[in-house]
């Protein structure tokens, strides 16, 4: 009988930065090193192909180093998924200008990327290809794609992508600001081991808005020594002024010091919830 080989759901087409940090979980030994890729068309879809069992593992970007946290990927944590982080990594993100084989860069009348892609490059495109039409692609895979197809466009993209699709990469690391890093997460459900130094994502419901709610949630972290790295506000959803906060810390939520801290936290909001507790990435 064969052996299932465990599906991991990204945002596609293959060569997106999500498809790289899956071949880095794989790397790095945190994931099979045999198994079945599940390109989606949006990150609600891998969240979806996680919590209907299409996939066993989804990958999605959770936060930029130079843009913050993506907030839909917060929001389907809070409010649609099941899913829990089971681990992250970190990938440095560069962009890279891609062209058909072949193609020159006088040939090219077009520009295509995810509008970040874009965002990212601008002074290199305003520099180099002025002028040029933009053509606004789902993913920066899926603007090489466009480039493969027609050589008077050029796109910005990863150079995974273009080795996948037999493209050129006329410059790479264009980007304007080279420390661009991704915080990647796999999600999925079940056990982690404690792999290392420890990080926790939780899920904070206030009862009500009033003064010192933000103040007595930092409290409870400060006395027990523990360190927080992120703090994010974000609407309930419920009606305006309605808030919750996610919140990164260092250390497994079953550390005794944090665990005294979380229930002393579910004495005084209206829901902790434990979005994941997996190894660090270091």
């Amino acid at each position: 009988m064969a052996q299932h080989k465990p599906i991991y759901a990204f945002l596609g087409p293959e060569g997106t930065f999500s498809d790289q940090a899956v071949r880095t979980f794989v790397s790095k030994g945190r994931l099979a090193a045999e198994y079945e890729p599940l390109p989606c068309d949006s990150m609600s879809d891998v969240f979806e192909a996680v919590d209907r069992g299409k996939a066993d593992y989804g990958v999605v970007p959770i936060e930029n180093s130079l843009e913050g946290p993506v907030t839909t990927v917060l929001d389907a944590f809070a409010f649609t998924t099941r899913a829990e982080i089971l681990g992250e990594v970190a990938l440095d993100i560069h962009q890279s200008l891609i062209l058909a084989k072949g193609a020159t860069l006088d040939g090219v009348t077009a520009i295509a990327s995810h509008p970040q892609g874009i965002g990212q490059c601008r002074r290199w495109l305003n520099r180099f290809l002025p002028d040029r039409q933009l053509r606004l692609a789902d993913s920066t895979a899926a603007a090489v794609a466009m480039a493969v197809e027609d050589a008077s466009v050029a796109a910005v993209g990863s150079t995974l992508a273009a080795e996948l699709m037999g493209a050129d990469v006329y410059e790479e690391a264009i980007e304007d600001n080279l420390s661009s890093q991704t915080r990647f997460v796999l999600i999925g459900r079940g056990p982690v081991a404690h792999d290392g130094p420890g990080k926790s994502t939780l899920a904070l419901f206030i009862q009500s808005d009033r003064a010192g709610v933000l103040q007595m949630i930092l409290s409870e972290f400060t006395y027990a020594g523990i360190n927080l790295t992120m703090i994010q506000s974000r609407p309930t959803k419920r009606e305006l002024g309605d808030y919750m906060f996610f919140v990164d810390i260092d250390g497994y939520a079953d550390d005794p010091d944090i665990a005294i801290a979380l229930n002393c936290l579910r004495m005084k909001l209206r829901e902790v919830r434990i979005i994941g507790s997996y190894p660090r990435a270091v």
